[in-house]
């Protein structure tokens, strides 16, 4: 299980977060890979092709995110299905937030791949497949 996520922050980090909500399940830790890189989707997405060379992929995230994440995967090369993580109740007025930035969040994703072409950071390659 490749867990990536933003942890630009001391106090914040998201793919810790993920490994001990994983664990919590059952899942052995020798079966995660935690990618602290991945600040945005664009270079989760990017990386886990690139980086740890992953080829196809169940992403899970929020319904609103969703659609983005399976479009930058798909796009970077790595055949993704998605499924749902909705698991929580949220507000309507944290849902009305979170789908009006995915709108940003999409063109933003459309401007990258087809023109800003931004190179996340990279490094060797830690394939997770052997």
């Amino acid at each position: 299980m490749l867990m990536s996520g933003d942890n630009s922050f001391v106090d914040y980090n998201e793919p810790e977060s993920m490994r001990q909500y994983a664990l919590g399940f059952g899942i052995p830790n020798e079966d995660i890979v935690l990618d602290y890189a991945g600040r945005r989707t664009y270079d989760t997405c990017y990386r886990a092709s690139a980086i740890f060379q992953v080829d196809s992929a169940i992403l899970v995230t929020q319904s609103f995110h969703l659609p983005r994440a399976l479009f930058l995967c798909n796009w970077f090369g790595v055949e993704s299905v998605g499924v749902e993580s909705n698991n929580n109740y949220f507000r309507k007025i944290s849902r009305f937030y979170w789908n009006i930035r995915e709108l940003f969040a999409t063109a933003q994703a459309v401007w990258d791949v087809a023109v800003a072409k931004p190179v996340p950071v990279l490094g060797e390659p830690e394939p997770i497949f052997k």
